[in-house]
């Protein structure tokens, strides 16, 4: 039994192999050892919305934990270097840049990760954990006065580097 994708990337059709599946089926590492090394940057996003209060809160640093994002800067760069201790089947890379950026909107918090490598395989797993590490740190700092809040849209916006070159969000094969 050989996990297989169709053209379009869904599961089950004829053309492309899942990598991380070996021909009986067992979860396996990809060997990327064959592969060239380039450099590879990938760039994820994700939102925290909440309650206009909670997010002037963080905007004036009033938050009673302390500095929220500062925090969570802090466990988006911590996050994305240990990726691979949290995804089964991530390699452990040696990661040469880690960006994290937020905007305080009137009730949200916007959190960009970039990240880059110069190796065989890519960045997107990191990036992606990187901006969840900091949604869900951004929600522990403040649950205590809004648990409501909701962590939305952790998703890749773009990536460059390896065999299949550069993707960004909204391009023609990828969810706008």
């Amino acid at each position: 039994m050989t996990g297989r994708r169709d053209d379009d990337g869904e599961p089950g059709g004829k053309n492309t192999p899942l990598t991380h599946f070996d021909e009986a089926g067992r979860a396996r590492m990809v060997d990327v050892g064959g592969k060239a090394e380039t450099r590879r940057v990938a760039v994820a996003s994700g939102r925290v919305a909440m309650r206009p209060g909670t997010a002037a809160l963080i905007r004036e640093g009033r938050a009673a934990k302390g500095d929220v994002l500062a925090v969570a800067q802090i466990a988006a760069i911590m996050a994305a270097k240990r990726t691979h201790e949290l995804i089964p089947m991530c390699h452990p890379l040696l990661l040469t840049g880690i960006e994290v950026g937020f905007a305080v909107e009137d009730a949200a918090v916007a959190i960009e990760a970039r990240v880059e490598t110069r190796g065989q395989t890519g960045v997107e797993m990191e990036a992606l954990t990187a901006a969840a590490a900091a949604a869900l740190t951004i929600y522990d700092m403040v649950k205590a006065v809004d648990r409501g809040m909701t962590i939305e849209a952790i998703r890749l916006e773009e990536k460059t580097g390896g065999q299949s070159g550069t993707w960004h969000r909204g391009s023609e094969d990828g969810p706008s």
